[in-house]
């Protein structure tokens, strides 16, 4: 009796508890574009590399090995063999972008079963493996634009791409060789060789896509005249300016240094603004991958 009197005593509070998805404008934004670089890659796969008897990097081309060895469905193999490679995946990286992988493993396997057909053929074979390779880049660079991948040694790529910083394009291009190396056993050297071109393209149109269509300078400034050029970049440039306090080794003098960050089109008026102040300033230009912030356009 004493139990249920203090039951009844104690104020429990109601909780509503939701279980729908917070579905955002973003989201649907990815999720449109993890279908439309899914479809883009089946195309480039089915349409040019197939079509060319060329091959492919990563566990679509496992897939294509077994499908001219044993004639097994492209679609079947790729779906069979992700699903394998996905659990590696839920270890090591982000729970987010796993989700949007399975999504791309079903997705890409479902296009490749529909465009198992559409084959463009030419008595040209570069053809194939320009626009194949312009293809399957751009498909999966659109893929990993959002967070995801396309499973396979993209999930290999990312994780070097997290342990080690090295770029995802080129860590894909890696493993994509050792499969391709494999694709001898199927393969002419020629159409092995040929290949290997259709990667490089695709890496390269994949760095596009992933770095941004407008990449960005960081540029380094020393100079005797530090107040001058800052204004000049604000005015003519109309780019903010970070001033840091710095000091030469040899003269032990304290200067001013410049820091700007600045579009990739900005950069040769930029030079040539700097050398009619200051001809003589210290000028280092680096690569930026991305920038992050309010500040910036």
């Amino acid at each position: 009796m004493k139990i249920r009197d203090r039951l009844k005593r104690i104020n429990f509070e109601k909780r509503r508890v939701s279980f729908a998805p917070k579905i955002t404008q973003q989201t649907l934004i990815n999720i449109a574009t993890v279908i439309i670089g899914s479809f883009i890659f089946a195309i480039g796969v089915n349409s040019f590399m197939i079509a060319g008897n060329l091959g492919e990097g990563g566990v679509t081309g496992l897939a294509i090995i077994l499908y001219y060895a044993f004639d097994i469905s492209p679609a079947l193999s790729n779906l069979v063999l992700n699903s394998i490679l996905l659990a590696v995946g839920f270890k090591y990286l982000s729970k987010r972008s796993m989700y949007y992988t399975i999504v791309v493993v079903i997705l890409t396997s479902f296009f490749l079963w529909v465009t198992e057909t559409w084959h463009v053929q030419s008595d040209e074979i570069l053809v194939n493996t320009v626009f194949g390779g312009m293809f399957v880049g751009l498909g999966i660079g659109l893929i990993i634009r959002i967070g995801a991948t396309t499973a396979g040694t993209t999930i290999l790529a990312r994780l070097v791409n997290k342990y080690m910083d090295i770029n995802v394009s080129y860590a894909l291009l890696f493993f994509d060789l050792v499969v391709i190396t494999i694709g001898l056993t199927v393969m002419t050297l020629e159409q092995v060789l040929l290949t290997v071109i259709a990667l490089y393209i695709a890496t390269k149109v994949m760095d596009f896509i992933i770095e941004g269509m407008n990449p960005k300078k960081a540029i380094t400034i020393i100079s005797d005249h530090p107040e001058r050029l800052g204004k000049m970049i604000n005015s003519e440039i109309r780019r903010g300016v970070t001033i840091m306090n710095g000091r030469g080794f040899y003269t032990q003098e304290d200067k001013d240094i410049l820091y700007v960050v600045i579009n990739k089109n900005q950069l040769t008026r930029l030079k040539r603004l700097i050398k009619r102040y200051d001809e003589n300033a210290f000028v280092v230009v680096h690569d930026v991958n991305s920038v992050l912030g309010n500040y910036f356009i």
